[in-house]
């Protein structure tokens, strides 16, 4: 079953905006079973909207507008799908209460043009928006469904999860799908594929293998696909795939069905009854947003210092002054006083800390753009290692986090 997106915005044609809808929707219908033949991105222009379609039409199962559904006159796409498919408008009430919820819990009046969202083609299926005042629309022609999103993520994302897949699913008869997830760390890409080549050509027929790198990380996603009533069979299969990875690269892997190293240690420390606290340079507090980007993270994560600064480093983390003048901000023994100085202020069970020189200015001979020390604490003990992760200053952060991350988990499976 194909499926083709198109994304509506001359923001994103100019670069003001990433498109991360179309790359977000693709993991999501891919991981549903579906397969996403064309990525479109278009302007907010009614014949490139028509255009677009109809090629898209010819090539795809189904196809998914995001975009152009605001209040604004510039948001044509609704009036123009309305002419595609030859239908007239109405209000949907239940999209007219949403919206009139909304204006009222935020104590705004609702105008004219606010209200004209609650009008969708008579054609169309709505797609009850409950994070905002731009309904969903699901369409069906010649066998075909095409179906338009709002192009605010939060909007898109929600529609899609309790919306568009679960309808697409029933209506394609996609099957079963089933998905496995294994992260990797330590280990790059071609070695992986290297060292599990034999493993991977022995996988049955109905498992397909998708290698997803990331700085630092690999994550291996398994897809199985088949008829419902192959469902047992085809989770032994993926058992079994399985069993077999981690006797060939079994060192490597740190965690299952999780996108990020951030996941892992989350679920460990609440198992696990245990406290961190970070203390940060080169990283720049990009340690303490993974963890606290997730859910749940108050209940292991005391707190941060970013000591971006020699001053801070002595007087927040009571790093000495003799060390830093001897040997450096980045260096071993900084970051090992670092990491003490956190876990004993913050008195956690476990600390990270990093300092080094991220670029794309500040290096020397001797501690070139891209070094970093990593330093990982315990009441019991201290570990400490020194990365080279190039020029790239995105990058040295990027792979700074996982690595520390990674170095904590070593100490935690202890």
């Amino acid at each position: 079953m194909k499926v083709s997106l198109i994304n509506i915005g001359d923001e994103l044609l100019i670069g003001q905006v990433v498109n991360t809808n179309a790359t977000w929707m693709s993991q999501q219908l891919i991981a549903a079973g579906m397969d996403v033949e064309k990525v479109y991105t278009i302007s907010d222009n009614r014949t490139d909207i028509e255009d677009t379609l109809q090629q898209a039409m010819l090539c795809s199962n189904a196809v998914i507008i995001t975009g152009g559904l605001g209040p604004t006159k510039d948001d044509i796409t609704k009036k123009t799908l309305c002419d595609f498919f030859d239908s007239d408008f109405v209000e949907d009430k239940q999209t007219f209460d949403i919206i009139s919820a909304i204006f009222e819990k935020r104590g705004y009046p609702m105008t004219d043009t606010n209200r004209q969202q609650a009008l969708v083609p008579r054609c169309c299926t709505v797609l009850l928006n409950k994070r905002g005042t731009a309904p969903g629309m699901w369409f069906e022609k010649d066998g075909k469904v095409i179906v338009s999103l709002p192009g605010v993520p939060f909007e898109m994302k929600y529609l899609i999860d309790e919306e568009v897949i679960p309808r697409m699913v029933k209506y394609f008869n996609v099957g079963c799908i089933l998905n496995k997830n294994i992260l990797f760390q330590g280990i790059g890409e071609s070695f992986l594929s290297d060292r599990i080549e034999q493993w991977e050509l022995s996988l049955p027929k109905y498992i397909k293998l998708a290698y997803l790198p990331k700085a630092g990380l690999v994550r291996l996603r398994l897809t199985a696909r088949g008829n419902d009533g192959d469902k047992n069979d085809m989770l032994a299969g993926i058992d079994t795939a399985v069993a077999e990875l981690y006797k060939i690269v079994g060192d490597y892997i740190v965690g299952e069905d999780m996108e990020t190293l951030a996941e892992v240690v989350a679920d460990k420390m609440i198992r696990k009854l245990k406290t961190l606290s970070v203390a940060e340079s080169c990283s720049g507090g990009a340690i303490a947003s993974s963890i606290t980007s997730l859910a749940g993270a108050s209940q292991y994560f005391k707190g941060s210092v970013v000591a971006y600064s020699n001053e801070i480093k002595e007087k927040i983390l009571g790093v000495n002054v003799d060390t830093l003048l001897k040997y450096g901000a980045v260096s071993e023994e900084t970051a090992r006083e670092m990491a003490m100085g956190v876990m004993n202020t913050m008195d956690t069970d476990y600390a990270v800390a990093t300092t080094g020189i991220a670029g794309p200015g500040g290096g020397t001979a001797e501690k070139p753009v891209g070094t970093v020390w990593i330093a990982v604490a315990s009441k019991d003990e201290i570990h400490t290692q020194k990365m080279t992760f190039g020029d790239d200053r995105l990058r040295v952060i990027e792979r700074t986090v996982n690595q520390a991350l990674a170095n904590l988990l070593k100490m935690i499976n202890k």
